[in-house]
């Protein structure tokens, strides 16, 4: 894994921008040498309002908290947002966006203007509807993330994100067990 990425997580207020941000953080900072650092900036904003999120990753203690950043990853967590937020914004050159939308690859690209840049795409709606019945798609968007990018191999990241949140005690049996499906399927599916 690279010491230094900055990943920056558009979606809504109530899909878990915010938590998977701050939970692959949690996870890359388990390894030793690297900090991480998942944040979000946000006011009084309601569920279904924007949301960006971002993660932080160095070899070196982070300090910086502003949402200046020039992104080596892009999620978009809500097909909604297409066209109305700038995934394009500071993202590098060598830059990945991964989106969460029902529709083909292409249509993404064009949507979005990203030719040149390496686009997946990833139905989590759709996956997380099947887990757990609800369509909160931040635990496939990190299955589909850590496929993308091969920080954690399929059997890892569903370790450590089923971990984290059995440590919570918040959580029944059933939405752990959707949550470890989830993470499976868009393991498998980003394209």
């Amino acid at each position: 894994m690279s010491k230094k990425l900055d990943i920056r997580w558009h979606g809504r207020a109530g899909q878990g921008a915010v938590t998977a941000a701050k939970t692959l953080a949690e996870l890359i900072s388990q390894e030793s040498g690297v900090y991480a650092q998942g944040f979000a900036i946000y006011g009084a904003e309601k569920r279904g309002a924007p949301v960006v999120a971002f993660t932080r990753v160095d070899e070196k203690p982070i300090r910086d908290h502003s949402a200046h950043m020039e992104p080596d990853i892009v999620l978009l967590l809500d097909p909604t947002l297409l066209g109305l937020v700038d995934v394009k914004e500071g993202l590098k050159k060598s830059g990945r966006v991964i989106v969460n939308a029902p529709f083909d690859k292409q249509q993404v690209v064009d949507e979005l203007e990203l030719q040149g840049y390496d686009v997946y795409v990833v139905d989590a709606n759709k996956i997380s509807m099947d887990a757990l019945g609800r369509a909160i798609p931040n635990t496939p968007m990190i299955g589909a993330l850590a496929k993308v990018t091969g920080l954690f191999s399929k059997d890892e990241i569903v370790k450590g994100v089923i971990e984290l949140l059995e440590e919570s005690g918040k959580f029944p049996q059933k939405i752990i067990d959707g949550n470890r499906q989830s993470i499976e399927k868009a393991y498998e599916e980003v394209k």
